[in-house]
């Protein structure tokens, strides 16, 4: 039976950044989380750690014994890709190089989750996490991401499984977000609200 990770491993696990796991610890955390096989270190600079498919597990799963919120809070200053509607953020070059090493962190969970290694497209992870997924294939492109009062997408999910909404009410901008997202491996439809008659994409990872 695998001996669970300890306390102080699994809140190394518990604190890693929800999009891509990528991991924050001293160096001789994250060797033991690599030597369990919860975690890898990426082979190109600057060598951050990430989750393994087996530590996603972990730290999707309950904690036998979870500490009291008081004693956890959320860790502050988590990377979260923009789906859009948020308030205003800095957008300089720290949000750049974070977007950046969420993106090619995710690359490297496809490459390691799907069975012949492709990057090319969506890993299981991202089919579990939609918003987030499409959300920072079009940050990491260089999308702008609406605010609370200015435009820009935004990434909505929909009554559809496996499929979120994509609206930016510049047609351009919108055609651009669908290139984007064929490019990261989502298969992506254009149609018509209804009522309005406004575009939007809708937007599913594509599995073949």
């Amino acid at each position: 039976m695998t001996r669970p990770p300890t306390a102080a491993q699994r809140r190394v696990i518990d604190a890693a950044e929800p999009v891509t796991g990528r991991l924050r610890g001293t160096q001789a955390q994250l060797a033991a989380l690599v030597r369990r096989g919860l975690a890898f270190r990426h082979p190109r600079p600057p060598h951050d750690h990430f989750l393994t498919p087996a530590g996603h597990q972990v730290r999707e799963s309950v904690s036998p014994d979870p500490a009291p919120p008081a004693q956890s809070p959320p860790p502050s200053g988590v990377f979260a890709a923009r789906v859009g509607g948020e308030e205003e953020t800095g957008a300089g070059p720290a949000r750049t190089r974070e977007v950046h090493s969420a993106w090619q962190g995710l690359l490297e969970l496809r490459r390691m989750t799907n069975a012949d290694g492709s990057v090319d497209r969506p890993c299981g992870w991202e089919r579990g996490h939609l918003l987030r997924a499409a959300a920072l294939a079009l940050e990491a492109a260089g999308h702008r991401p609406a605010g609370p009062h200015s435009d820009g997408y935004r990434v909505r999910a929909t009554p559809q499984p496996e499929a979120v909404a994509v609206r930016d009410p510049d047609p351009e901008a919108l055609r651009a977000c669908a290139g984007t997202l064929e490019r990261a491996g989502w298969q992506v439809s254009e149609h018509k609200e209804p009522r309005t008659g406004a575009s939007y994409l809708l937007a599913s990872p594509r599995r073949a």
